[in-house]
């Protein structure tokens, strides 16, 4: 047995003893992926769902109530009658609703002759979100128009336009953004993991002074960085089934894609993080310092530059090219492609090309930086 794999199973058996006698590692791994999932995963939702809606009937009939029967049986309006524009305005101002839906005096009128006078709706709708709003009118929309094409053939009145839109959405048929966030989620997840497992572990080393005795040992600094990637490795890819498991049966997110594929990507980016973690650690030697560099370098990327929550193609040019330089965004574009349309390798292998150019940079960085010495 050669002394270089004698020296790496003691280390490595060094590495596990500390996991084991010290609960903070374990808690990293398992703990911190569950309450992040599930705070995250049920917290941070694009869904707008029984937004209330004051609708105001000037003229009061048979339509305008079977339309307020329509509008309550969707599951995206709340309906609330209001007396007058004046009280739903009200309402609005008050934000008890987040829009106001006006039928006009002569809407059932001109509903019986579509051809020639359109029915007049107004919509107020509260704008400080403005997303928000056009979700409320996209919504009001739809509602008005398949209430309309019900009526048109129940009544067998005309309905006015020629263009019959059929419509399929590939890969989230049902339109629910945890399908989209939640495979984002378990990169932020394993993002921050994987740097705080190695920047905490090897900073408290240093504070403790135990990192004395590991440097006045025979044992080479390439073979210390070697054990603690292999074995913090083990505990975030656990850690990583456990946030996979969360999204399927906890968030019912649907998996198309190949373990295989998630495995690889899933071990590159985990080596890219572990490494960070040690160069931050290396550079930091304090667990405060650590935590907040490795808190600065992987949460904000991962929510605001990876594609998680925002679309990248809407940012800006010289953003987009920044996001580049982030790992999770290859990372949140794999497990995406993965969990909803399956494995498209002219997706993945681009991806998984850059996580494997990240990891070799962030291991190559430490090996740079990290000297036995104690200054």
């Amino acid at each position: 047995m050669s002394p270089t794999f004698t020296r790496l199973r003691g280390l490595l058996r060094k590495e596990i003893l500390q996991v084991v006698r010290d609960p903070s590692s374990l808690l990293i791994a398992f703990l911190l992926p569950v309450v992040l999932l599930a705070v995250n995963g049920y917290g941070v939702s694009l869904d707008a769902r029984h937004m209330r809606l004051a609708v105001v009937m000037q003229a009061p009939a048979e339509d305008t109530r079977e339309l307020i029967q329509a509008l309550a049986a969707s599951p995206y309006l709340a309906p609330v009658a209001a007396a007058s524009t004046a009280q739903g305005e009200q309402l609005l101002l008050a934000g008890e609703v987040r829009g106001v839906l006006v039928l006009r005096e002569d809407f059932s009128a001109r509903l019986m002759r579509p051809l020639r006078w359109p029915a007049r709706a107004q919509l107020l709708a509260n704008a400080t979100d403005p997303n928000t709003a056009r979700i409320l009118e996209g919504y009001v929309q739809g509602a008005l128009a398949a209430w309309a094409g019900g009526r048109a053939q129940e009544k067998r009145v005309p309905l006015p336009g020629g263009i019959s839109l059929e419509h399929r959405y590939w890969f989230n048929p049902e339109l629910r953004s945890a399908d989209f966030i939640v495979p984002g989620m378990v990169a932020f997840v394993m993002s921050m993991v994987g740097t705080l497992l190695t920047a905490l572990v090897v900073a408290r080393e240093w504070e403790r002074g135990t990192m004395e005795s590991m440097l006045a040992s025979p044992a080479r600094m390439g073979e210390m960085i070697a054990a603690r990637l292999i074995c913090y490795y083990g505990l975030g890819m656990l850690g990583m089934v456990v946030s996979v498991l969360m999204a399927i049966e906890v968030f019912a997110v649907p998996f198309r894609g190949s373990l295989l594929v998630l495995g690889a990507a899933a071990s590159l980016f985990l080596l890219f993080a572990l490494a960070l973690g040690l160069f931050i650690s290396t550079l930091a030697r304090s667990q405060f310092v650590a935590a907040q560099v490795a808190f600065l370098t992987t949460m904000l990327p991962a929510l605001m530059l990876s594609g998680m929550l925002f679309d990248i193609a809407s940012m800006p040019p010289w953003l987009q090219a920044l996001t580049h330089v982030f790992p999770v965004r290859y990372l949140v574009s794999i497990l995406q492609t993965i969990f909803l349309a399956g494995t498209v390798w002219a997706l993945i292998l681009p991806n998984l090309a850059a996580l494997a150019i990240a990891a070799a940079v962030a291991v190559a960085a430490t090996m740079a930086v990290t000297r036995r010495r104690l200054d």
